[in-house]
Order: structure tokens, then C-alpha cells, then sequence
């Protein structure tokens, strides 16, 4: 009897580790709700809609001093960016990608909750367009510039917070307040073939027009002025199954040290 014992508690034990085993593998995957908020004061800047991503590494879309391409152009003129959505899922058909917030005014915020495989996805990247503007954006330029995730799947950048200074120009389209999105008549604008450049002072141009919201434009920016914050919030993601698994694992260790007392105790009280 208790040599049976001394199995049947070796196998629960064996279930328990691999359910443990599971049950790390899976802490992987978590929910994590992405917020960004406007920082400018009231009547500054507005943002469109930001494109994001959580991937491996492999999506660029553009860098400092280059011609801006497809993918960013979608997103720095007009916003919309269906073209940055397409060539990300090209890159990286794994990346977890999404769209959050409208137009999001001076003091606005919005939030959008994704589910995340944290050992394959660390890595964030977004794009979105600045307006009243032909066609600045916020962005990062460096597929690894962000990553979110250490190689335990812990948050270890909890926000991050763009500046006016980090404000870029594609370069893609001509600057003129007449046809630019917000203030303007953005189906105006001509074509520039110019490079990606840094470039928010030009946002100043635009004070005292009229825009889309309907209030008056006033940039009041300087180049450390904090524009824009995208915060990260983490929840796990238990499976069910897993669970169900690892508790019956646990009652079963629990019923077996019970049993093998007993039968301990019933060996001692026959010996005598």
C-alpha cells in the first residue's frame, strides 16, 4: 500500500509541475489596455486617430532624413493610415496591431485594450497625425526604440510621452494653411518629395485660424513641451482550463499526503 502511495504521489506531483509549466507559459499572454492622452493646452494641437503596434522588430516605416514612404504618408496626411496598417501586417504578420481614440482634442484621452503575446510582441510602435498640419505626425523611427516587455514578460515602460521637439515633418506634402487638414481644404495639398524631418515650430503658423472643433488655433509650444502620452496598463490572462488543471492537481497532492498519514498511522498501530 505504500509503495502504491509513493507512486500515485509522484504522478500527481509530476501533473502539478506540468501544470505549473503551462500555467507560466500562458502568464506570456496579457491584456494590456493602451490610454493616450492629448497634453496641449486648450486650443492647441489635436491628434488623428494613433496606429499602434506591439511586434517583434521587423516594421519600420521610416527614418530621419529619408523619403517618407507609403506607409507613413497614409498616416501623416489625412490620418488615416491604411497603408501603415498594410505594410505592418506585411512585416509582421504576428504583431498585434490596433487603432485608438478619433480625433482626440487639447485634454482628451481614450483607451484600447489588446491581448498580447509579450515573448514574441515586446517591442511597440505608433504613428499618428498632428493637426492643423499638411502632414506631421508623432512617431518612432526605430522599430526597437520601445520595448515594453522584459524577457520575464514584465512591463518595464509603463508610458511613454512625446515632446513638441519630437514632432516630424514627412516632408511629403507642401506646407500651406490653405490646404491643410483642420483649418483647411486638405484635398488642396501638392506634393513636396521632400525628406522626414523633425519640425513643429511651422505648427505656429496656423495661430488664429478657425479649426474643425471650432475653436481658434493657438500652438504655444516650445520644444520641450510635453504633447502626447500613451500609458500601458497590464492585466494577466489566466486560462481556464489551465487552472481547473492546476487545482485538481493541488487537491489531488492534498487527498494523497491525507491518505499516505493514514495509512502511516494504520502501519504503526498493526506493528504494535
Amino acid at each position: 500500500m505504500h509503495s502504491h502511495t509513493r507512486r500515485s504521489g509522484r504522478a500527481a506531483a509530476v501533473a502539478v509541475a506540468a501544470c505549473f509549466a503551462a500555467f507560466s507559459a500562458q502568464a506570456a499572454t496579457v491584456d494590456v489596455t493602451v490610454t493616450v492622452q492629448n497634453l496641449v493646452p486648450a486650443n492647441g494641437i489635436a491628434f488623428a486617430p494613433l496606429h499602434l503596434g506591439f511586434h517583434g522588430g521587423s516594421f519600420d516605416a521610416f527614418s530621419l532624413g529619408g523619403m517618407a514612404t507609403a506607409p507613413i504618408i497614409s498616416g501623416a496626411e489625412g490620418g488615416a493610415g491604411g497603408a501603415w496598417q498594410a505594410a505592418f501586417a506585411a512585416a509582421d504578420p504576428t504583431a498585434t496591431r490596433g487603432t485608438v481614440g478619433g480625433l482626440l482634442l487639447p485634454g482628451a484621452s481614450s483607451s484600447l485594450t489588446l491581448r498580447v503575446d509579450t515573448a514574441l510582441k515586446p517591442l511597440f510602435t505608433f504613428a499618428g497625425m498632428v493637426v492643423p498640419s499638411n502632414d506631421f505626425f508623432i512617431g518612432n523611427d526605430d522599430p526597437a526604440e520601445y520595448r515594453l516587455f522584459d524577457a520575464a514578460g514584465a512591463l518595464t515602460l509603463p508610458s511613454i510621452t512625446v515632446r513638441a521637439g519630437e514632432i516630424w515633418d514627412a516632408g511629403s506634402e507642401v506646407f500651406d494653411p490653405a490646404a491643410a487638414a483642420f483649418v483647411g481644404n486638405n484635398d488642396l495639398r501638392t506634393a513636396q518629395n521632400s525628406v522626414v524631418a523633425f519640425n513643429f515650430a511651422e505648427l505656429a503658423a496656423f495661430n488664429g485660424l478657425a479649426t474643425g472643433a471650432g475653436y481658434t488655433f493657438s500652438s504655444g509650444l516650445t520644444a520641450g513641451s510635453e504633447v502626447y502620452r500613451i500609458s500601458f496598463e497590464v492585466s494577466p490572462v489566466p486560462e481556464p482550463g489551465s487552472l481547473a488543471m492546476l487545482t485538481a492537481g493541488l487537491l489531488g497532492v492534498g487527498f494523497l499526503a491525507r491518505r499516505r498519514r493514514v495509512d502511516d498511522n494504520l502501519g504503526a498501530m498493526s506493528a504494535t
